[in-house]
């Protein structure tokens, strides 16, 4: 087992069992020539110079960059930026969509000795300058001309920035202000620098080392400000090369990246792993062609949030249910079949011939052109990560095919546990990951110790102490136990914990997961406690697949307010939320719900970028709705803002109803 005990190789003093992977992690120590990003690439410039590295997709076409041609773009910047005074622990933000050129920025950065911070591209112009202000940023990277504007308009509130340098020129060719420069004109800058100082990138490069910063990533801030953690070189290369004996990557592989890079996990499964690895890495024209795009390069790894992963199985289930009457009918033929299997897989059974049987054949039939649909015929590992996945939803990928695995961590830890190959169990995120020490402190606080735990919050030492235990552990702050097997069962975050009339405790997170596997429900937010009574719930209605339920039921609606309120929709989901309540605890089921007149938006601060739910937030901004619901009223009165086709906008009143369940 994938466990020991504190008597079999602790040095620690912990009154707590501590738990880690019976294999050893790859590397003890970093050599010299190989302790940061930069010196990483330059060994793969050398190794495979002329094997493509990137390829982008423009107008419609794979545009292909070798190893060689990217190494000049970054040979280029990083010099064009010295030129422009980036000095060694200099900082530099960064917003924009997954791009080479944000690759290219990135390394370039680090070779100078400099430190990255990335940003969500939907951010407002307030979270930017809190970023770009908190981190102390000397330049500025922007995407394009939305991310220049934004820039613009904060121009008196960005004291340090010297630079805005873009890199999609689109709509700024007339845009003359000195405070912003084209990535072009700097990488020109670099190329008349390199000349007069020959062999300077070299030198820089091995200047760095592995306890240098390399990226300032910042907490989703669900109930504070956001804050910078400090993640080292050695962080990322030590949290990579710790599960290369378990989930291997090769230079043949095709990687696609979609999820942000203001996300650790896209920082560290993405671009580090393609430092070391080698893969080539796809980035899709744009979010509205991404589904379009992995279908062609059908890549080998696939690393979505969980909400991606949500949205998929819905749109799966939507297409299913829109598909020719012989489909549909060999999907609910074969599906049973599949879910029986993988769940005598997850109890350690055998599986008889005949099911066997049965499953290839649902295979060649329903299964493998479902995952040709979806661009997943090769996709070896998928994985998912950011925040807890519905058992449900990784049970359905798990049956149409698709090997869904959890990876349990954070910003300031990277991979902590994972789904070896062959032992995925539905209810867990796996074991710990090489390398990597688990315990479970009091309040089943989860607390982690590797080698790729962060080196601190910027600016803040209070907080970074705060966050480290006597024995050096990293205070997660999330609830969640071990069990017999060495598998980490995440709850929550302890604070979000709910106590029960019972007096149990219980994870208002996997309430939700298991009714967001519902393809007509977006997003909930389960409120409860001891001094409750019971669960309520207030839900967001998928609108799409809502609203093609009503049009094959002949439901009249004119706006999403209007369908949310419909008796017919409340029936509907009142039939979503039974079905989740018969596999919960009495105590835990959910009693009265209401369905929310609007979606939760990250724009009004009841999501974080990540799109995790702003509990206090919310819970604070509906309290009218949660007094409804645990008083002996049956409606509440709210204001909602409507958007017509014709795109005017409008105000109206709505009567939001509670539903008994």
């Amino acid at each position: 087992m994938d466990v020991f005990s504190p008597d079999d190789q602790v040095t620690t003093q912990t009154p707590y069992p501590i738990y880690r992977s019976s294999r050893r992690a790859h590397i003890n120590d970093l050599p010299p020539d190989m302790d940061t990003l930069p010196k990483v690439f330059l060994k793969g410039v050398a190794r495979w110079r002329d094997r493509i590295a990137m390829r982008k997709k423009r107008f419609g076409i794979w545009q292909e960059y070798t190893w060689q041609e990217c190494y000049q773009h970054v040979h280029d910047f990083c010099l064009g930026l010295v030129s422009l005074g980036l000095q060694r622990g200099d900082k530099v933000a960064i917003i924009g969509e997954n791009d080479p050129e944000f690759y290219w920025a990135e390394i370039a950065v680090h070779s100078a000795g400099g430190t990255t911070t990335a940003i969500f591209t939907d951010a407002s112009p307030q979270e930017l300058a809190y970023v770009v202000n908190n981190s102390e940023s000397v330049f500025l990277l922007a995407h394009d001309q939305e991310q220049c504007d934004k820039a613009l308009e904060l121009r008196d509130q960005l004291p340090n920035v010297r630079k805005v340098i873009y890199w999609e020129e689109r709509g700024l060719w007339n845009y003359n202000d000195p405070w912003l420069m084209s990535f072009a004109v700097v990488e020109k800058l670099g190329q008349d620098y390199a000349a007069k100082h020959p062999g300077a990138y070299e030198q820089l490069v091995a200047e760095g080392k592995g306890e240098d910063v390399a990226i300032f990533s910042y907490t989703s801030g669900t109930t504070s400000l956001p804050k910078g953690a400090m993640i080292r070189h050695e962080n990322l290369l030590y949290a990579n090369s710790n599960i290369e004996d378990v989930a291997p990557r090769y230079p043949s592989d095709n990687y696609v990246s979609f999820s942000p890079l203001a996300w650790i996990t896209e920082q560290s499964l993405g671009l580090t792993a393609h430092l070391l690895y080698g893969f080539q890495v796809n980035f899709p024209e744009g979010p509205e062609t991404v589904q379009n795009d992995i279908r062609e390069i059908a890549p080998s790894t696939l690393l979505f949030p969980s909400r991606i992963w949500e949205g998929l199985a819905r749109t799966m289930q939507v297409r299913l249910n829109d598909s020719t009457w012989i489909n549909r009918a060999l999907f609910a033929l074969f599906l049973p079949v599949a879910y029986r299997i993988i769940d005598r897989e997850d109890e350690g059974k055998p599986i008889p011939p005949h099911l066997r049987f049965l499953r290839l054949l649902g295979e060649y039939a329903v299964f493998k052109p479902l995952r040709d649909k979806i661009g997943m015929v090769h996709a070896r590992d998928a994985i998912t990560s950011g925040a807890a996945l519905s058992p449900d939803v990784l049970r359905f990928f798990r049956a149409v095919g698709v090997e869904l695995k959890s990876l349990y961590g954070s910003t300031e830890m990277q991979v902590v546990t994972m789904h070896y190959p062959g032992e995925v169990k539905l209810a867990t995120v796996g074991v710990p990951a090489p390398g990597v020490e688990v315990k479970i402190a009091e309040n089943n606080e989860i607390r982690v110790r590797s080698r790729a735990v962060f080196a601190g919050y910027y600016g803040d030492e209070k907080k970074t102490a705060e966050s480290f235990d006597e024995d050096g552990f990293f205070k997660t702050g999330d609830a969640g136990y071990v069990d017999k097997d060495g598998h980490l069962i995440y709850l929550d975050r302890v604070s979000d914990m709910i106590e029960l009339a019972n007096g149990e405790s219980f994870s208002p997170q996997y309430i939700e997961g298991r009714l967001k596997f519902s393809p007509y429900i977006q997003d909930v937010m389960a409120v409860g406690g001891f001094d409750m009574h019971f669960v309520t719930a207030i839900i967001n209605i998928n609108f799409e697949s809502v609203a093609r339920w009503a049009e094959k039921n002949r439901i009249a609606f004119t706006t999403f307010v209007d369908l949310s309120q419909k008796p017919e929709v409340y029936a509907l989901i009142k039939k979503e939320v039974e079905r989740v309540n018969e596999t919960l605890p009495e105590a835990a089921r959910v009693k009265k719900f209401v369905i929310l007149h609007k979606t939760f938006d990250a724009d009004e601060a009841e999501l974080t970028r990540t799109r995790k739910l702003r509990r206090r937030a919310l819970e604070q901004k509906y309290g009218q709705m949660l007094d409804a619901m645990y008083g002996d009223r049956d409606e509440v009165r709210v204001s909602a803002e409507v958007k017509y086709r014709d795109g005017r906008t409008g105000t109206v009143e709505t009567a939001v109803r509670v539903c008994t369940v």
